[in-house]
């Protein structure tokens, strides 16, 4: 039931939190409004008015979910920032991303991907924000490396699929040593081919 008491950011907070926490135990597969309210302690009217739509609330759920995590959010500061080679850079970024306490993020990002691609209309935000993100940092670490415009964001791209690809390996199989076999080769074979492609 809603506080009468309670400022209304400070109850919007404090939904979001235990929404967050609701969700990454439980995914959001089949999350229903209904079912979400009464799992926190509020109802369908205040969700709504608090987070907008369900799709909303899941966007945003998700972002939230992310400061949980704080070394995600700093994996494309560190592969943007100089100092160290482009292959050390994309090594820690991989490390990050394969920390195994991250594993829950991991979890519910793809599981709101999947839906997204089902739901592209509803998700537009998200899918925008999945598809370009990632993809112009490292773009802008490749550029700095030397790489023309183009030919960086082409192989932006196939990092952050490489990267996505392997995280969805690592939730499939659990199997941590054979994942980094395959990631740190691979990996190489990318640094190698910007520092080829510089002009």
């Amino acid at each position: 039931m809603e506080s009468a008491t309670t400022a209304p950011t400070d109850r919007r907070e404090q939904l979001l939190e235990s929404i967050v926490d609701h969700v990454l135990d439980h995914g959001i597969a089949r999350l229903t409004l209904r079912g979400l309210a009464s799992a926190v302690g509020s109802n369908n009217r205040m969700l709504l008015y608090y987070f907008g739509s369900l799709e909303d609330l899941v966007i945003t759920a998700l972002h939230r979910a992310e400061v949980r995590f704080p070394t995600m959010t700093t994996i494309l500061v560190d592969v943007e920032a100089p100092g160290a080679s482009i292959l050390e850079r994309l090594n820690g970024a991989w490390a990050t991303i394969a920390d195994p306490a991250n594993r829950p993020f991991h979890r519910l990002f793809f599981e709101v991907f999947g839906l997204a691609g089902y739901g592209q209309e509803r998700f537009r935000e998200l899918l925008g924000v999945i598809g370009t993100e990632w993809a112009d940092s490292v773009a802008r670490a490749y550029v700095a490396e030397g790489v023309a415009q183009e030919q960086a964001e082409a192989l932006a791209h196939e990092t952050v699929a490489l990267w996505r690809g392997l995280q969805a390996t690592l939730l499939s199989t659990g199997d941590d040593a054979l994942v980094s076999r395959a990631a740190l080769p691979a990996l190489a074979a990318l640094a190698a081919r910007v520092g080829a492609a510089r002009v």
